[in-house]
C-alpha cells in the first residue's frame, strides 16, 4: 500500500461491533458527501459480514438518519446467477437493506444479463457507470465509498489470484473467468477501486487472521489481489474484529 493512500486499521471486539462502527461511519460519510455534492455513491459488497451491516443500516436509528433519496447504490461484483438466486449479491443486499429502507428504485443499479450473457452484462454495467458519472473517454468514476470483503485466497470483489481481470487497465467492469469455479463473475476493475474517494474492507473471523497479517504487514511477497487495492488519492480503511486481527502487531491497529 503505497503512494498517497491514507490507511487506517480499526479493530473492534466482535462482528456485531464491527457492523455498528461501520454503520456509524457510513452514515456520517453519507451526510458529509450529500452536504458537499448533493449525493452519495456507494458500491456494495457481498458476503455475511456486509449483510449484518446492511441489516443494521436498514434498522433504527440509521433507517431514519440516512438520506436515502440522495444515496445511489452500485455493486462491486456479482455472481453470474439470476437475481432471485440464493448466491446473488443483489438478492442479499435487497433482502437485508434495499427493500427495507426508503430507497427510490431508480437509485439502485444492479447488473443485468449476468446469468445469461456475462460479457454483455459487464459492457452494459460499464455503460451505466459512464452515464451516471458523466465520464469522458479514459476517465474512471470516483465512488464516495466502495465496500470490499476478503477471501481466503486474498481475492476481493471478484478479482481472484491469477485471473485475467487483475491486468485490466482500461475497462471499468469485466466478466472475469474464475478457474476454480469454472465460471465468470462480473466485477469492477482495479482502476475503479483505486479511483475511489474511500475504500473500506470488512473482515471478520480467525480464518482470515493469517492472510490479514500477510497483507497488512507486507511480509509475504505473494501479491494477493487485495494488496493491489490502494486508492490513489483516497483513504483505505480496514475494519477487523479481534479474531481477524489476532496475528497483527498491536502497533498497527488503531484503538
Amino acid at each position: 500500500m503505497t503512494g498517497s493512500t491514507e490507511t487506517e486499521i480499526i479493530v473492534v471486539d466482535t462482528p456485531q461491533a464491527l457492523a455498528q462502527d461501520a454503520a456509524r461511519h457510513i452514515s456520517r460519510l453519507a451526510l458529509t458527501c450529500i452536504e458537499s455534492t448533493g449525493r452519495f455513491t456507494i458500491a456494495l459488497s457481498g458476503g455475511s459480514t456486509p449483510k449484518a451491516l446492511y441489516e443494521l443500516l436498514a434498522s433504527q436509528p440509521f433507517q431514519q438518519e440516512m438520506p436515502w433519496e440522495d444515496i445511489f447504490f452500485f455493486f462491486g461484483d456479482e455472481r453470474c446467477v439470476a437475481h432471485d438466486s440464493s448466491e446473488s449479491n443483489y438478492r442479499m443486499a435487497s433482502e437485508a437493506m434495499l427493500s427495507k429502507a426508503s430507497i427510490p428504485p431508480e437509485n439502485v443499479f444492479p447488473t443485468e444479463l449476468q446469468d445469461s450473457a456475462p460479457e454483455e452484462s459487464a459492457i452494459q454495467y460499464e455503460k451505466k457507470l459512464k452515464e451516471f458519472f458523466s465520464l469522458k473517454e479514459g476517465e474512471f468514476p470516483v465512488f464516495d465509498l466502495i465496500l470490499l470483503g476478503l477471501g481466503d485466497d486474498g481475492h476481493t470483489a471478484s478479482l481472484f489470484p491469477e485471473s485475467k481481470a487483475l491486468g485490466e487497465s482500461e475497462r471499468l467492469c469485466v466478466a472475469n473467468y474464475v478457474e476454480k469455479f469454472k465460471a465468470s463473475r462480473i466485477t469492477l476493475t482495479l482502476p475503479v477501486l483505486n479511483n475511489a474517494a474511500q475504500v473500506v474492507f470488512l473482515v471478520t473471523g480467525s480464518g482470515k487472521a493469517a492472510i490479514i497479517n500477510d497483507i497488512l504487514t507486507g511480509k509475504k511477497e505473494r501479491a494477493y489481489p487485495a494488496m493491489l487495492v490502494s486508492p490513489h488519492n483516497g483513504t483505505l480503511r480496514w475494519y477487523l474484529d479481534k479474531a481477524a486481527a489476532s496475528e497483527l502487531d498491536a502497533a498497527l491497529c488503531c484503538p
